[in-house]
């Protein structure tokens, strides 16, 4: 039962062929025969699952998740169960409420098994950031499943749980989904409340699914999309039926292909899988045509100027006072919030922290994060211009597929260039998504992007859809792991 999408658990739900107890059952015995290698949870609320499954059976329910087990990234909080964000500050915290998109889920009707593993506060491209865990790649043993959301990629592609929601602030969502062959979207920005969500930029973050297959994703964005006042940048906007966008044919769509997109530095075989499933949207129906995003040599530079520059300010917020780790050796008030930053941050917190303070700085915001504000609004108006031409963006995820963990470990620089063609969504404030279109030599997954206009995910999804019918990927799973 555990290989089951979400669409095929609720009609074997609904025909009364399984019950929601079965299913629970199944996911934690899969679990205990796989995650000690894949390493995707953090914590495990195995008697509050089954309780809640034991409710479900006995009470049907109308919620499109009823009885169906997912797990959720630790960045979210959730009442009555951890939230670490992946790091020693916040380890044994337990928040007193859960974000608006648990209580979405716990609304529909969904069981959540536990939390999944993270770069430490979403800071991260590999997982291997996370401080009590490195997850690996279902695919391949010892290699990478990207990050930051990697746990709830390696979860989803595992069959550790049924679907997973995620985090994206450049890619964390995208990347990860691609690397792990899975399905993942960051919605538009303001689209899904980040009320609950621990703040990492808060100008870039976004809550999003990560599933088995499209349909599944469209179903969970049913679920989570909305207004909600209690997050001053959520949108108040119809939210439209997303799994009734999934049509087949795409008559009249136009596809455009950036060509900033594909150059030095990509993998062979990434865009080989890549432009084969352009081919596969030509034969859908879309029209192919070839756009400019000039400013995308840019992204990086401004994206880790502005995304630092908001965490030094976010993560002030942990300094041993109020909640989380405390050093109780210290002496004096400002020792204290010393010592309890140098030992509860990771070190890849602490640069970025020391990155975005420094551009923060009386005598340098003009120069660095205003200059970066500035450019960031020529990137929005990149895609603005774009999308007069076109419907939809395509392009691969990152530019190689998974790498083996500890080969970039010494070289951060490489580190941040593999989310280059990630970062310019959450910059402009767009929506993306990742798709599987192929697979390596080796085996390792791969991903193609799709990116549209402000709250157009339908598109994105009936284009994903569209490629996956045709793709023949989705059905092919991981092996070695039984």
């Amino acid at each position: 039962m555990h290989s089951l999408t979400i669409g095929g658990a609720r009609k074997q739900l609904a025909n009364g062929e399984i019950t929601s107890t079965a299913l629970v059952e199944s996911a934690l015995a899969r679990i205990d025969a796989v995650d000690g290698r894949i390493k995707a949870y953090l914590s495990l609320d195995r008697d509050g699952a089954l309780a809640a499954a034991e409710q479900a059976d006995k009470k049907k329910g109308s919620g499109v998740l009823h009885g169906i087990p997912v797990a959720v990234k630790d960045v979210l909080c959730t009442q009555n169960m951890p939230t670490t964000c992946g790091s020693k500050i916040l380890e044994g915290f337990i928040p007193p409420y859960d974000a608006t998109v648990i209580e979405k889920l716990h609304d529909a009707g969904a069981i959540i098994l536990g939390k999944l593993a993270m770069d430490e506060f979403a800071m991260g491209s590999t997982n291997e950031n996370c401080a009590f865990q490195v997850p690996e790649n279902p695919w391949k043993a010892g290699y990478v499943t990207g990050g930051s959301s990697g746990g709830s990629a390696a979860a989803v592609a595992a069959d550790l749980c049924f679907a997973s929601l995620g985090s994206d602030t450049g890619g964390s969502i995208r990347q990860p989904a691609s690397l792990c062959g899975v399905v993942g979207l960051k919605p538009t920005y303001g689209r899904v409340s980040r009320y609950g969500l621990v703040a990492f930029a808060s100008s870039l973050d976004q809550v999003g699914p990560l599933t088995k297959d499209v349909s599944d994703c469209a179903l969970i964005m049913n679920v989570i999309a909305g207004h909600d006042g209690r997050d001053s940048t959520s949108i108040r906007r119809e939210v439209p039926d997303f799994a009734g966008a999934l049509t087949d044919g795409l008559q009249g769509v136009r596809i455009g292909v950036p060509r900033e997109y594909f150059g030095e530095g990509m993998d062979p075989e990434v865009e080989k899988a890549v432009r084969g499933g352009i081919e596969m949207l030509r034969e859908a129906g879309a029209q192919i045509i070839d756009v400019s995003l000039p400013h995308t040599e840019y992204c990086v530079a401004v994206y880790y100027l502005i995304a630092p520059a908001e965490a030094s300010s976010n993560l002030a917020r942990f300094d041993g006072v109020r909640f989380g780790y405390r050093d109780m050796e210290s002496d004096s008030l400002i020792d204290m919030y010393r010592q309890t930053r140098s030992q509860g941050f990771g070190d890849e917190v602490k640069r970025r922290i020391l990155i975005g303070t420094y551009a923060l700085s009386a005598g340098y915001y003009d120069a660095y994060y205003k200059k970066a504000s500035q450019v960031r609004t020529l990137i929005k108006d990149d895609f603005s211009a774009a999308f007069t031409e076109c419907d939809l963006v395509v392009s691969p995820v990152t530019p190689t597929p998974a790498w083996k963990i500890g080969e970039n470990a010494d070289d951060p620089l490489a580190l941040y260039l593999s989310d280059i063609l990630t970062i310019s969504a959450n910059l402009a404030g767009i929506p993306g998504l990742s798709v599987p279109c192929g697979f390596s030599s080796d085996g390792l997954p791969i991903g193609m992007q799709m990116q549209a206009a402000h709250f157009n995910e339908e598109i994105l999804l009936k284009a994903a859809w569209n490629l996956e019918q045709r793709a023949g990927v989705v059905d092919k799973k991981p092996v070695g792991l039984d």
